[in-house]
C-alpha cells in the first residue's frame, strides 16, 4: 500500500513538473513573438513632423518672396532714377555749351549798356537755369568739388596748380563743371588740384596710440 501510495506521488509530481514546463515555453514564445512584432508609429508625432516641415517651407517660400519684392522694388526705383542718365548728359553738353557763349560776351560789352547785348545774355542765362532746374528735378546735382580733397570717383584732374597754401590734392579751379544723378556720377568734374602745399594727414596717422 505504501508503494503504491509513493509511486502515484511521484507521476503525479512528474506530471505537474511536466505542465509547468509547457506553461514556461508557452510564455516564453509569446514574449519572444510580442518582441518580434513592429510597434505601430504614434500618429501624433507623425503629425508634430509634418508640421513642421511645412512651417519650414512656409517661412523659406516667404523670405523668397520678400527677397523678390525688394529687388523688383530696387529695380523699378533704379529704372526710374537712371532712365533719364543718356538724355540728361546730352542735356548737360547744351548747357556748357549755353555758357561757353555767356562766357565769350566781353564783360567790358555787358558794363557798356547794350540793351540788345544785355537782353540776349539775360536770355541765354534764363535758358541755361530752365535747363539745369529741369534736371535737378529729375535727380541730377551739380557737384561742388573746390576746397575739396580730390575723389577720382567724382573729379577727373586735368592739371596740377602750385600752391603751398592749401593741402596737397585739394581741387582749387573746376574747369568743367560735373554732376550726379541719383547715387551714381552722371559726369565728372575736370579739375586744377594744388600742388606742393601740406599734406592731409590720414586718420590712422591721428589716432593716439594704445
Amino acid at each position: 500500500m505504501t508503494d503504491d501510495t509513493n509511486k502515484h506521488e511521484a507521476e503525479h509530481a512528474e506530471a505537474s513538473a511536466g505542465h509547468g514546463s509547457a506553461e514556461a515555453v508557452d510564455a516564453a514564445a509569446f514574449a519572444g513573438a510580442a518582441a518580434e512584432t513592429p510597434s505601430e508609429p504614434d500618429p501624433a508625432e507623425a503629425l508634430r513632423a509634418e508640421n513642421a516641415e511645412l512651417k519650414d517651407r512656409y517661412l523659406r517660400l516667404a523670405a523668397e518672396m520678400d527677397n523678390l519684392r525688394r529687388r523688383t522694388e530696387r529695380e523699378i526705383k533704379d529704372a526710374k532714377t537712371y532712365a533719364v542718365a543718356g538724355f540728361a548728359r546730352d542735356m548737360l553738353s547744351v548747357s556748357d555749351n549755353l555758357r561757353r557763349a555767356l562766357d565769350a560776351i566781353p564783360a567790358d560789352a555787358r558794363a557798356a549798356g547794350d540793351q540788345g547785348l544785355n537782353t540776349l545774355a539775360e536770355g541765354v542765362e534764363m535758358t541755361e537755369r530752365a535747363m539745369l532746374g529741369a534736371l535737378e528735378r529729375h535727380g541730377v546735382k551739380k557737384l561742388e568739388p573746390v576746397g575739396q580733397k580730390f575723389d577720382p570717383n567724382f573729379h577727373q584732374a586735368m592739371f596740377e596748380i602750385p600752391n603751398a597754401e592749401v593741402p596737397n590734392n585739394t581741387v582749387v579751379q573746376v574747369v568743367q563743371d560735373g554732376y550726379t544723378i541719383g547715387e551714381r556720377v552722371l559726369r565728372p568734374a575736370m579739375v586744377g588740384v594744388a600742388k606742393g602745399g601740406p599734406k592731409v594727414a590720414s586718420p590712422e596717422a591721428e589716432a593716439p596710440a594704445t
